[in-house]
């Protein structure tokens, strides 16, 4: 197994994703698939789509083995959060 290579900066790599996901992605994917989870290859713009992390990314990969993979969650800003919420008084 060959170990694939970053080929952008974090931040162009961010940057490539978030864009693909917000212009190309998000409208046609949003309102019904909140929750789960977009792999995106941020070359070629296509993506897969899943209820966990892993199998969305297996399909990618599966489909374009040198996939530069950005994970979005749909409806979230976040993939994972650590932590427990703050309760909040009244």
């Amino acid at each position: 197994m060959v170990a694939r290579q970053p080929r952008y900066t974090k931040e162009e790599f961010a940057r490539r994703g978030d864009e693909i996901y917000e212009q190309q992605i998000r409208p046609k994917i949003e309102a019904t698939n909140k929750g789960k989870f977009v792999a995106i290859d941020i070359d070629s713009g296509q993506f897969e789509l899943a209820d966990d992390e892993l199998t969305a990314c297996d399909r990618l990969l599966a489909r374009f083995p040198d996939a530069q993979t950005w994970l979005v969650r749909v409806g979230s800003r976040y993939v994972h959060r650590f932590g427990g919420r703050r309760e909040q008084t009244a």
